[in-house]
């Protein structure tokens, strides 16, 4: 006689075995037609899951987040039966859900193309429409990978045969259609809707392994209302507008090539961004109390096995021999080791902590050429880092320090909004459970402390330590993980640093790692997607353009571009004869954010007539006036602050 403890507290009781579904119906006809899915014990699961003892359950609808991964595996299997249908001979092998959609990994001697997308998305539409109830069975595994094999499915055949021997095997069923499939999921393919697309194709190879086949993998798109899709879609359009790579050409700030694959070439535009950038980072750190280093490129192999990295990232490497020394170098993929090695320099009181080793480490990591996309991700890249060497007391003020520091780098950037993810221990990781439990409940108690709200991000820590990771929000809705806090009670340990305590003895600090930006070199590119190119005055890299209207007034833009030199701003003249419309087109494709306009009638007054991009309308003002707006706007936030306090 199962109890069933709904989401409100109230119990209800039943005679026998029950399923969801039955559940919903006792509750009344409306939950009864919303019910997706639910939560048995905190456990999603299908509605027709028997219940035989006490539980509680939270029934899942279309409304709920889980939703959406549900609609998006839903909509993979209906995807797979479609290919199936239209193309017979096709074999499936894999279709999760992914972040935004979801995809499915065919083999066909003949790959998909983005013309056989309206006939497979009909027939989806077609099998949505059917409705045909998801049924999930249990089979013997022998029996399964047979009739997988007797269809010609050899890749259903070796998963199942690859499963531990422990996990049951089920299948399920939509009506004669049947797929491999833990589930779990909805009630049936009308769940699905029919707010979803097919989006893009590309290969893949069979379990990730290049020694393997090639497969053609579709990718789609599901949400739960045409809204949601119309949204997302548009966002996608933003986006492509927004395309760094883009806007990086077009504005001459960077380029790449294959002679320095994943590494970027910065104009002299794009550098003077990056500059502007460090330099408010350094003032930041300066002000925060970091004390900047600097530490090698180049590092013996011996560090990184005694730090552990060598063993888990000994593939991202690059990897120097020097044969004259028989000695084996790396180029450092990441800074705290050598930050440990500075901290290890002589002997150390309790009287330094927290001593706070900021570096803008220059740091190289092998990735696949087919992950490499512009500046996003790159093999060469400068990391904001610092490492924070201070005693498990400090742990949480230094959280609250950091966290306050970060907010406030953040919105001088233009990001107001971040969220946090706690990522705990992973499953491969350095250290004892019991030094992985200090560790999460220190970061959990600092996250307390620094009123940090968090959402689980569970076996995602770093392999030293447990970490929360910062995740902005851009203009278009995007997220993006930048920042990282993370607690390390191993390194300091598996590189013999220690402390002189209050009381005399020798002491293993706790070592924080921090970044905020990351990479300097995927921030930037967030920035250029975040304004589209059109930054605010402070980080353009052309903050003013000075355009004459006729050849009469160019002894007087030369004035004005010196003054706002002076001023220190940065300025282009343009002197050339085109027409002035013409000039404020091309420098407002440019993005540059003022054009200070003079013909005759400005010079004889000593104004300018002052045009902001992406307006019509101009002022025309005195010429000291103008040079005072303008670098009044140009000066950095922090500096803003410090001449205000």
């Amino acid at each position: 006689m199962p109890a069933i403890t709904l989401p409100d507290g109230s119990v209800r009781r039943f005679d026998g075995p029950v399923t969801g579904t039955t559940v919903a119906e006792s509750i009344g006809p409306g939950l009864a037609r919303a019910a997706l899915a639910m939560k048995l014990d905190g456990a999603l699961v299908d509605l027709a899951t028997p219940i035989a003892q006490d539980a509680a359950i939270v029934f899942v609808t279309r409304k709920d987040p889980d939703a959406l991964e549900l609609i998006r595996h839903d909509a993979a299997h209906v995807l797979a039966e479609a290919v199936q249908a239209l193309f017979p001979g096709t074999q499936v092998t894999i279709g999760p859900s992914i972040e935004n959609g979801f995809y499915y990994d065919f083999a066909r001697n003949e790959p998909f193309t983005p013309e056989d997308f309206p006939a497979i998305e009909a027939k989806m539409r077609e099998i949505v429409a059917a409705n045909a109830p998801f049924v999930r069975q249990v089979v013997d595994r022998e029996e399964a990978i047979s009739a997988f094999s007797e269809k010609g499915e050899k890749y259903k055949a070796e998963l199942i045969q690859d499963l531990p021997r422990d996990v049951p095997i089920s299948l399920y069923r939509q009506g004669d259609w049947l797929d491999l499939c833990r589930g779990p999921h909805m009630r049936s393919t009308g769940d699905v809707g029919q707010a979803f697309k097919l989006m893009k194709v590309a290969g893949a190879y069979w379990r990730g392994d290049h020694r393997n086949a090639m497969l053609s993998r579709i990718y789609g798109t599901a949400w739960r209302d045409q809204k949601e899709l119309d949204a997302y879609l548009h966002m996608l359009e933003e986006a492509e507008k927004r395309d760094h790579r883009r806007i990086g050409r077009e504005l001459g700030l960077f380029h790449m090539q294959e002679e320095a694959v994943g590494s970027v070439f910065w104009h002299p535009k794009g550098w003077k961004i990056y500059r502007t950038a460090e330099d408010y980072m350094r003032r930041r750190l300066d002000e925060a109390g970091y004390q900047e280093v600097k530490t090698p490129q180049l590092v013996d192999r011996a560090l990184w096995e005694q730090s552990g990295h060598w063993e888990k990232f000994r593939d991202n490497m690059f990897i120097a021999q020097v044969e004259d020394e028989n000695r084996t170098y790396a180029l450092k993929p990441m800074n705290c080791p050598g930050a440990v090695m500075i901290f290890r320099q002589g002997i150390r009181s309790y009287r330094e902590l927290p001593l706070r080793l900021a570096e803008f480490g220059a740091c190289h990591r092998y990735e696949p050429s087919g992950a490499l996309h512009g500046i996003m991700r790159v093999r060469g890249f400068l990391q904001d880092d610092a490492h924070i060497f201070c005693t498990e007391a400090q742990v949480a003020d230094e959280t609250v320090r950091f966290v306050d520091l970060l907010s406030s780098i953040y919105r001088d950037f233009g990001f107001p909004e971040f969220r946090v993810k706690f990522s705990d221990r992973p499953a491969v990781r350095a250290g004892s459970d019991a030094v992985w439990d200090r560790a999460e409940a220190a970061l959990k108690e600092a996250c307390a402390t620094a009123g940090v709200d968090y959402t689980l991000n569970p076996g995602e820590g770093a392999f030293y330590g447990p970490k929360l990771e910062f995740v902005l929000r851009d203009a278009i809705g995007r997220d993006w993980q930048c920042g990282t806090l993370q607690v390390d009670f191993v390194l300091p340990e598996r590189l013999d640093a220690e402390y002189v305590g209050e009381d005399g003895a020798r002491h293993r600090p706790v070592m924080l790692h921090r970044a905020i930006l990351g990479s300097f070199e995927r921030f930037l590119g967030i920035l250029i997607e975040q304004y589209a190119g059109r930054f605010p005055l402070w980080l353009a890299p052309v903050q003013v353009a000075v355009a004459t209207i006729v050849s009469d007034a160019d002894a007087y833009a030369e004035e004005v571009a010196a003054a706002l030199r002076a001023a220190g701003l940065t300025v282009k003249i343009d002197l050339s004869n085109q027409k002035i419309n013409a000039k404020v087109r091309d420098h407002s494709l440019q993005r540059v954010p003022a054009i200070a306009v003079v013909g005759r009638r400005e010079a004889e007054e000593r104004k300018v007539a002052l045009r902001r991009l992406g307006g019509e309308a101009q002022e025309v003002l005195p010429l000291a006036e103008v040079v005072a707006r303008l670098a009044t706007e140009a000066t950095p936030p922090d500096l803003i602050r410090a001449a205000h306090p």
